[in-house]
């Protein structure tokens, strides 16, 4: 049976997700309602990309709004260099906006980390924490601590919060000082600090077969990137969601301990993203400075990837 939540008709809400989500659309829209007031400050005014999930079909990442979008949901037209076409995207400002998305089977929720006015100023530094397996999350809170550290060091502070996935992200405001390049700079830096802080469990290298097993510290999230929103449910089994933490909680959690149906229990009515988020922070020269020493990790990858490949021609 269908039902209307802030004039929005909601269809088909006893439908499952998927086979292994242990979630229907009724337990998405109803978590998603239910954190609707924590959701929408980090993704109100940011250009939208969702992850939609429509039976008998692939998922698929959605840019541009359909056709049929609503006149009242907010959008922003933006030029996409890659697909030379303008892409009109969402702006998820109000409840009633989530309410439609999710009656669409949007079920992650992929913010810009600038503000539709200018998506390549980033509100945020983000370091996301990549474990070279799914099960080994303890390795990545060790290394979170490590950024926890590293940022110290310099005088910054962050918070933090499950990926959804298998990592964290760290996310750090900052101020409107430096420009994109800086940011991107100060990423690179502070992820070289952790990395230097214990190579034996850290690494920065952007190729994966040399990781050698350790936790990826990845500085790429930069410019008109988007990142998951905190408490936005993610399309894996059991639908778990991205999930705030205090730092001394990360030892004593995993990931999926954080579901569209355990969520809200564990939030208890609180807004730990919003308590746990410091103001906006001015980044360090020294930090931009030694940042902008070391490469942009996917500009070196690539080149490194050439070199091999030609030594390996050259040797066989």
């Amino acid at each position: 049976m269908g039902e209307q939540r802030d004039g929005v008709e909601l269809t088909n809400l006893d439908q499952p997700l998927s086979q292994d989500a242990a979630a229907t659309k009724r337990d998405l829209v109803d978590y998603l309602d239910a954190v609707a007031d924590r959701i929408l400050p980090g993704l109100a005014d940011r250009p939208l990309t969702v992850l939609r999930v429509l039976r008998g079909r692939a998922p698929f990442m959605q840019k541009n709004v359909p056709k049929y979008t609503p006149e009242w949901v907010r959008t922003v037209p933006m030029w996409a260099e890659s697909s030379h076409r303008e892409v009109r995207y969402a702006l998820c400002d109000d409840r009633r906006t989530l309410l439609w998305l999710a009656n669409q089977r949007a079920i992650e929720y992929h913010p810009t980390l600038g503000l539709a006015a200018d998506i390549y100023r980033p509100t945020h530094l983000i370091l996301d924490l990549d474990p070279p397996a799914a099960s080994d999350f303890a390795a990545v809170v060790a290394v979170a601590h490590l950024v926890r550290r590293a940022l110290a060091d310099c005088g910054l502070a962050g918070a933090v919060k499950t990926s959804g996935a298998k990592g964290v992200h760290v996310f750090v405001p900052v101020d409107d000082s430096a420009p994109v390049d800086d940011v991107a700079a100060a990423t690179r830096a502070l992820a070289a600090r952790a990395e230097a802080l214990d190579p034996d469990i850290a690494t920065t290298a952007f190729i994966v077969e040399d990781r050698k097993g350790k936790v990826f510290v990845d500085s790429t999230r930069a410019g008109g990137a988007t990142v998951v929103a905190a408490y936005s449910p993610r399309f894996r089994a059991g639908t778990p969601v991205s999930f705030p933490l205090d730092w001394s909680d990360l030892d004593r959690v995993t990931p999926a301990d954080f579901t569209v149906r355990t969520a809200l229990d564990a939030l208890a009515g609180r807004d730990p993203w919003a308590a746990a988020m410091p103001a906006p922070q001015r980044l360090p020269a020294e930090l931009i400075k030694h940042g902008r020493t070391i490469p942009v990790a996917r500009v070196a990858a690539m080149h490194e990837g050439k070199r091999r490949a030609k030594a390996k021609r050259e040797a066989g």
